[in-house]
């Protein structure tokens, strides 16, 4: 049976509820603005427009993982940093990572039963072991995954991962291809769940809307290059951790962005949105992500 978007929404309104207007996932965040700016190293590695040097417009989301916007802040979750990128040319791309690192499947099918199975309830003491025992890979995730969904100190001190592999291709014809990480320019920083609980519902939105007040807030953004043989079409196998790693650059998120999502205005970040100089992996979670968003982006509008 073919994954439809449809199967994703509806796991994912299983698992959290359905709230009109909101994202599936990651419905609570924070939009944002500033730049991006490339290293010489990132343009030697590929001919993208945004990679060489100058400092183009971006807007991030900062958000906490699940489908409820109402959860608090304080609550255990995977946090998401989501950056769109806008080219001289008009065209656009995307980053989207996640504060845990391993992606616990190798397919999306199981990511989606997983999800549909999350519903707090008696139930879930049943169905959530039923589903790891026929995907023990899952279970080697867990020691990676599990200290991410602390509570941070602030989304601005924790790092950010985006599991999937890309293409790049130089001006010369050659290629490499890599995976980001978004790594924070201040040292990690996570609170106990009591601490955490004190500082109110909202506190990590708050905490970013003073920060960025208060001056730019960065994150580098890392290149973790793969070698001949490395699997690059599955996120669940990670590079060996001697792989090269490279500085490709800056973000620096600087404001509120107050002008997107206001009226109509529908903002998604799809990380299969690529331009000239990269290129997608045959990774089959990356390739039905696009389709996922398609569903999201019409619950979202149908709501309005």
């Amino acid at each position: 049976m073919t994954l439809t978007s449809q199967d994703a929404i509806d796991a994912a309104h299983a698992a959290f509820g359905s709230h009109p207007g909101y994202r599936a996932l990651h419905a609570k965040g924070t939009l944002l603005k500033g730049t991006f700016t490339a290293t010489p190293q990132a343009a030697r590695l590929t001919r993208a427009a945004h990679m060489q040097g100058e400092a183009v417009p971006i807007t991030a989301r900062v958000s906490n993982g699940g489908g409820n916007p109402e959860v608090p802040d304080y609550a255990p979750d995977v946090r998401g940093l989501a950056v769109k990128m806008y080219l001289p040319d008009g065209s656009r791309t995307d980053i989207v990572a996640q504060s845990a690192p391993r992606f616990p499947f190798h397919r999306p099918e199981p990511f989606i039963e997983l999800l549909r199975v999350q519903r707090p309830g008696v139930d879930l003491l049943v169905k959530m072991p039923a589903v790891l025992a026929r995907h023990p890979e899952a279970l080697r995730t867990l020691p990676a995954n599990i200290p991410a969904l602390r509570p941070p100190d602030s989304y601005a001190t924790i790092p950010y991962y985006a599991v999937h592999a890309y293409r790049f291709l130089d001006a010369d014809g050659g290629s490499r291809y890599v995976r980001y990480t978004l790594l924070p320019q201040l040292p990690e920083s996570h609170l106990t769940p009591w601490a955490a609980r004190k500082l109110g519902r909202d506190y990590l939105q708050e905490d970013i809307r003073r920060r960025v007040a208060d001056g730019p807030v960065r994150f580098t953004l890392e290149l973790q290059l793969a070698l001949p043989g490395d699997e690059v079409d599955d996120p669940y196998v990670q590079w060996p951790k001697d792989r090269q790693r490279v500085a490709a650059g800056t973000i620096e998120l600087t404001g509120l962005d107050t002008e997107r999502e206001t009226g109509g205005d529908i903002l998604v970040f799809d990380p299969s949105r690529v331009v000239d100089g990269i290129e997608l992996s045959d990774d089959p979670v990356l390739q039905f992500r696009p389709e996922a968003y398609s569903g999201s982006v019409e619950h979202r509008t149908s709501s309005r």
